[in-house]
Formats: structure tokens, C-alpha cells, sequence
């Protein structure tokens, strides 16, 4: 019994057992379930995170590029498979003056009629087609005007829009811009060719006058007459004059775009700077037989502050061009006037008209640029280097100025340009002599051109001063018959009828009883009648244009006060005798020619060949040199250094107890940049003179340092 209660117990036992462990077999499996189940909820809520993060993103993408497209300054248009537009850029809207959000679902004729014609809507079209249909990207070429603004040149891309999934979904779009681009690339090609030519030009250029130069001094050499020798000196002054133009012009284009040109201000007189220009063209005016006219304002003070040598290159640019445009038995027309005077400043204007071949409007709007003239054709047939616009604009516009041209083609042309100037020192006489009574002398002008009897009638009016005038020698005469004698005549030489020579006779044989004076005016040179003109007793010559100065020293001359002989009298003060200089120059004919140049001044010269010889010959000298010329690039030592030693040897000479003196140092070189300017002022140098030289500034120089209170 008992045993079978035991028996009966341990299998209770084991059933508990099972049972324990199919519950705990349970807890696990709900355990797991129950994590299974956590787990499920943290990954959906992290799905649902992640979605709504996704979410997030996507609309600021949406955003961004929404913004991206409002604001992009280029075209983008996306089409759907139908080509209908799903969105644009808001460049598109703008430039078609649409409406925001206004261009879903149109088509692109419905869009960009209206700014350009049928056929590229056609063309348009059929690209987009193609993109669509094949899945590849082609481009189009076109030119559009949007809203009445000039038309500009677009290069459209179009771009299929493949997804991965669904395959084509249309189409992109992009319009490029490419109208300035390609501007600039014909201007870089325009530009390009404009130098080629003018470097075919400048060859042409200088060449010519270069062969010139060789052949006449062959001929010369081989020539026994001193006429023919002199024939050719003329040729070879004038061939060589041109090609010095021709290497300014290059050397000043040059500076202008290194920015390195400088003006030099100073107080000249205005008219005779007038005349300078007026001078150099003069013979070509009369080898054109050209009717040449000036008219000066006389408001414009008689003395400007400015650069005299650039406004003298600027007009005699425009007035060469001016003669060199116009044909023979053509007009030329110089006239300068006040336009404004304001705190101290003029502003002066001065224009150069012609009736020659005229410009058109074209032509006009690239001759100011660099190596431009008005066509290729110019240069072959007028020659010129086509840097003289450029450069005069330049130069107009470091004075504060403009230049313009007004011109139609076979109507002549007038070239402006205006400068700012202060008024000068006033020097020179443009007044009459106060020590002759003006109101009892009274004139006869005669000549045939209207232009010269107006220029006379106003100088008189201007002069306060009585003043007949005859347009022919027929009626000179009847004057004198009627009013009896003048005091002055001025005659015109080339007159129909009766000319000047005879008219000038018959004056002088009626003037037996009363001194007068016979002034002879033409615009042609007179040195082949001139012998001819005082047998018949021309007292004096003028040649046209004419200006004011001319009429007053001409009548203060004949009245008693000759200024010319007082210029005389200071010409011959230019005597340097008992001065030494000491010229440095490597080169043996600019050697030769600064002796040549200087000899008239009695100037005691000793050379030097380099630096060196220079150094050595200011140390051994026992008496200081008055002044040196120093060219600046020498073999074995240059200027510079040469300049830099004598400084050394002046200081060290001081120190010694010598009288301190530092002997003037003019650098007389090519080199004339800014910057080799510094150079030599750096160096120790007093003064500089640019190659080729100018004797009027090497005369300068030395009356500069050379005066009493410097010896």
C-alpha cells in the first residue's frame, strides 16, 4: 500500500515536473513573442520616422529647387512625354511677361509666339520630338527677341528625363545664352586682325621711308652737285620726320597701355601753338591746292596751362587727316573757340572740318580704336598707322576732354575735341605799341578771298584801327585815287587781273611823297618770287592762314617797333663760351651730331665712350665739368652706375675739404618711360632728354645750368 502511494506521489511528481517545464517552455515562447511584438512597434515607429523624415527632405527639396528655378537668370523649361510644360524658370516668365504658375500644361508655341517667327516653333518642336522618342540629347541654334528687346543668340539643349523604373518622363530644356560670348569672340578675332594688318601696316610704314633714306643717301654720295646733294638731304629730312612719327605713334600706344603716359603741364601761348600745327601742314595744303581757313575765338586767353607738344600732336593729327582726306581744290577749316570758363578753368573747343570723303556711320564707330583706320583699303592708299585717333582720344581724355567726328560719306567730316586748361603767364606782345598813334594810320588790305577781307575787317574792328578793303587791284587803285595814300598794304600775291607784284609796284611809285609799307600775303610759299616781289617793294611777307600775332608784330615792325630784330638780339645771346661739358655716348654719330648741333655755341665738349672712361675723366679733371650729358645703356658701364659713382666721388671730395659742388647730370637717352625717368633721377641725375633730340630742349638744358648764377 504504501508502496504503491510512493509510487502514486513520484508520478504526481513528474507530471508537476512536465508541467513546470511546459510552462516555463510557455513564458519563453511569450517572452519571445512579446519582444517580437516590442519590436515590431520600434520599427514601425521608426519607419514612421523615417517616413516622415523622407517627407521632410523631400519638401525642402521641392523647395530649393522651386526656388532654384524662380531665381535661375537662365531658360529651363520641362516638358512631360505629351511636350506639354509641367514647370519653367521664372527667367522664362519674366522675359515672356507671364503671369507666375501660368505655364503648366501649355505647349511651347503657346508660349514663345509672338517672339519668334513659325519656323523655330517647327524646329523646337521636332527636337523635342526626337528627345522623346530616341532618349538622346541634341542642341539648336536660334536667335530670340523677348519683349521688343534686341534679338540674342541661344543655344538650346535638350535632355531626356529617363528614370530607372518608368523609362522616359519627358523632357528638359535649357536655353544658353551665348550672345555676349560670341561678341567677344569676334571681337578677339576682329581685334587679332586689326593687328595683323597693322603690323603689315607699320612693315609698309617703315619700310618706305627707310628705303628712302638708304637709296637717297646712295644718290647723294654718288652725286657730284651740290644741288642734287641738297635735293636729297630734303628727301632723306623728310623720309626720316615720317618714320620718327611712325615709332612715336607705336612708342605712345604703348605707354597709353601701360598706363605710363604723363602729360607736362606748363604756360604756352595758344595762337603760336596754333601756328606750329598750322606750319607743319602748310606745304601739303598748298601742294592740294586746298582753300586752308583759321578762326581763333579771342575770348581764349592769350596764355593756357597745359601740355603744349601732346595738344600740338592731337590737332596736327586731325588737320593732317583733314588734308590728307580731302582732294585737291578742297576746303579745310580750323576754327577754336571758348565753351566755358568756370573757378579759374577753360574749357576750349577745337574742331577741324573738311569737304573731303566723309566717314559712315560704321566706319565711325571703330576709327578711335587701336590699329583701326576707317577701312583696310586706307592705309594702302592714304598710308598712316592707324594709332593717331586712338592715341589723341586717349590723350584728350587725360585732359579732361572728349573727341568727336560728325560725318557723312562725300560730305566731309568735322573732328572735335575739348580740353580743360587754366589761363598761363602771360607773355609775349599781341598788343600794338603804345608809342605809335594808331588813329591816323590807316590800311589797305586787297586780296580776292572773302575769308582773308572778314579776317581783316574783324582784326581792324578788334584793333580799333581804320582799315579799307579792295577785292581786286583794279579797285585798290580807285581807292587810292579816292582816299588817297595808306600807310600799310596788304596785298594778296595771286589775284585775277592785276596781281600783287604789280599792284605793290605801282603803290611804291605813287608813294614817293609818303613812306608806306607793302606787305605781301599768299598762301603759297614765296621763295620763288621773292627777289621779284622786293624789286617791286614788298616790304615784308605773311604767308596764310593768317593770325592775329602776325598782323600786330607785322604792324608794329612797320611802325617803328621791330620785334624781330629784338628776338635776334636774343638769339645771339645763345654763347657758352667758357663753359666745358662732358658728353657720354657709346655711339660715335650721335657723338658727331651733339658736336655738330652745339658748335655754333662756342661749348667746349669732351667725350667719353662709355661709363668708365666718364668716371675716370670727372676724377681726373682739374677743373669740375659745368654739365654732363649721360646716355643711359653703354657697354662695360652703363649711365646709371657711371652717375652713381660720380656722386660718390663728389661726396668724398667734401669730405675732404673741397668746395662742395655737384656737377648738373642730364640723362640724354632713349629710354623714356616714367619709369627710366625715375631711373635717373634715382641715380643722382638732374634732368632728362629723350632720343631723338629735340635741340630746342638740349638749348633748354643748357641754359638751364649753364647760366651766370650756376657757373
Amino acid at each position: 500500500m504504501e508502496k504503491n502511494l510512493i509510487q502514486v506521489a513520484d508520478d504526481k511528481q513528474h507530471r508537476i515536473s512536465d508541467l513546470e517545464k511546459q510552462i516555463r517552455k510557455k513564458d519563453r515562447e511569450i517572452s519571445r513573442l512579446l519582444a517580437a511584438i516590442e519590436q515590431e512597434k520600434i520599427i514601425a515607429n521608426v519607419k514612421a520616422n523615417m517616413t516622415a523624415a523622407h517627407s521632410q527632405a523631400q519638401r525642402i527639396r521641392d523647395r530649393y529647387l522651386q526656388l532654384l528655378l524662380d531665381n535661375s537668370s537662365g531658360i529651363i523649361i520641362c516638358f512631360d512625354t505629351s511636350q506639354r510644360i509641367v514647370f519653367c524658370s521664372g527667367a522664362l516668365l519674366k522675359l515672356t511677361g507671364m503671369p507666375g504658375s501660368t505655364e503648366s500644361g501649355k505647349r511651347i508655341d503657346e508660349i514663345l509666339r509672338g517672339f519668334c517667327g513659325d519656323a523655330f516653333i517647327v524646329s523646337f518642336s521636332f527636337y523635342l520630338a526626337s528627345v522623346l522618342a530616341n532618349n538622346e540629347s541634341c542642341s539648336l541654334s536660334t536667335e530670340i527677341g523677348f519683349s521688343g528687346g534686341e534679338p540674342r543668340k541661344y543655344i538650346i539643349n535638350f535632355i531626356p528625363m529617363i528614370s530607372s523604373e518608368s523609362g522616359n518622363e519627358g523632357a528638359v530644356a535649357i536655353f544658353h545664352d551665348v550672345t555676349d560670348i560670341e561678341r567677344a569672340r569676334d571681337e578677339a578675332v576682329r581685334a587679332s586682325t586689326a593687328k595683323s594688318e597693322f603690323l603689315s601696316n607699320m612693315s609698309h610704314e617703315m619700310r618706305t621711308p627707310m628705303n628712302a633714306i638708304i637709296g637717297m643717301t646712295a644718290i647723294a654720295k654718288d652725286s657730284a652737285s651740290i644741288d642734287r646733294k641738297d635735293y636729297c638731304l630734303k628727301k632723306i629730312e623728310g623720309a626720316s620726320t615720317h618714320l620718327l612719327g611712325v615709332i612715336n605713334d607705336i612708342l605712345d600706344m604703348s605707354k597709353i597701355e601701360a598706363k605710363k603716359l604723363e602729360l607736362s603741364i606748363e604756360s604756352f601761348d595758344f595762337e603760336k601753338m596754333i601756328q606750329k600745327v598750322v606750319n607743319v601742314n602748310n606745304f601739303r595744303v598748298e601742294e592740294k591746292h586746298q582753300i586752308f581757313s583759321v578762326d581763333i575765338d579771342e575770348a581764349i586767353p592769350n596764355t593756357l596751362k597745359g601740355d603744349e607738344q601732346r595738344l600740338i600732336q592731337i590737332i596736327t593729327n586731325l588737320l593732317s587727316n583733314a588734308v590728307k582726306f580731302t582732294p585737291e581744290g578742297g576746303a579745310v577749316r580750323l576754327a577754336a573757340r571758348l565753351a566755358e570758363m568756370k573757378n579759374g578753368s577753360y574749357l576750349v573747343k577745337v574742331e577741324v572740318s573738311d569737304t573731303g570723303i566723309g566717314i559712315s556711320k560704321d566706319q565711325q564707330a571703330r576709327l578711335f580704336d587701336s590699329f583701326e583706320q576707317a577701312d583696310s583699303s586706307t592705309s594702302r592708299k592714304f598710308g598712316g598707322t592707324g594709332l593717331g585717333l586712338a592715341i589723341s582720344k586717349s590723350l584728350v581724355g587725360m585732359m579732361g576732354g572728349e573727341i568727336w567726328l560728325d560725318s557723312e560719306p562725300g560730305k566731309g567730316s568735322t573732328f572735335g575735341i575739348s580740353f580743360y586748361a587754366e589761363q598761363g603767364e602771360n607773355r609775349g606782345n599781341t598788343l600794338l605799341s603804345k608809342n605809335v598813334s594808331w588813329d591816323n594810320v590807316r590800311l589797305l588790305v586787297v586780296d580776292d578771298a572773302p575769308e582773308t577781307l572778314e579776317f581783316f575787317r574783324n582784326e581792324a574792328a578788334r584793333l580799333r584801327i581804320h582799315c579799307d578793303l579792295a577785292p581786286c587791284g583794279e579797285a585798290a587803285l580807285e581807292l587810292i585815287a579816292k582816299n588817297g595814300l595808306y600807310d600799310v598794304y596788304f596785298i594778296d600775291w595771286r589775284m585775277p587781273g592785276l596781281d600783287g607784284i604789280e599792284l605793290a609796284r605801282r603803290v611804291k611809285q605813287h608813294s614817293t611823297g609818303k613812306p608806306s609799307m607793302a606787305i605781301m600775303i599768299s598762301a603759297a610759299e614765296l621763295n620763288g618770287v621773292g627777289d621779284k616781289a622786293r624789286e617791286a617793294g614788298v616790304d615784308q611777307f605773311l604767308q596764310k592762314p593768317l593770325f592775329h600775332s602776325d598782323i600786330v608784330n607785322c604792324l608794329n615792325i612797320c611802325l617803328g617797333v621791330d620785334h624781330a630784330k629784338i628776338e635776334k638780339a636774343k638769339s645771339k645771346a645763345e654763347d657758352f663760351s667758357g663753359f666745358r661739358v662732358l658728353l657720354v655716348e657709346d655711339v660715335e654719330i650721335n657723338r658727331e651730331i651733339v658736336l655738330a648741333l652745339l658748335e655754333p655755341t662756342n661749348l667746349a665738349i669732351d667725350c667719353a665712350e662709355n661709363g668708365i672712361a666718364a668716371v675716370r675723366m670727372v676724377q681726373k679733371s682739374q677743373k669740375p665739368y659745368d654739365a654732363i650729358f649721360m646716355d643711359m645703356q653703354m657697354p662695360e658701364m652703363d649711365g646709371l652706375e657711371a652717375t652713381r659713382r660720380i656722386r660718390d666721388f663728389e661726396n668724398v671730395s667734401v669730405k675732404q675739404g673741397e668746395t662742395p659742388r655737384h656737377v648738373p647730370i642730364i640723362a640724354m637717352t632713349a629710354n623714356v618711360f616714367r619709369e627710366d625717368v625715375e631711373k635717373c633721377m634715382g641715380a643722382g641725375m638732374n634732368s632728362h632728354i629723350g632720343k631723338p633730340l629735340n635741340f630746342d630742349e638740349v638749348m633748354k638744358q643748357l641754359r638751364t645750368y649753364l647760366s651766370p648764377m650756376h657757373a
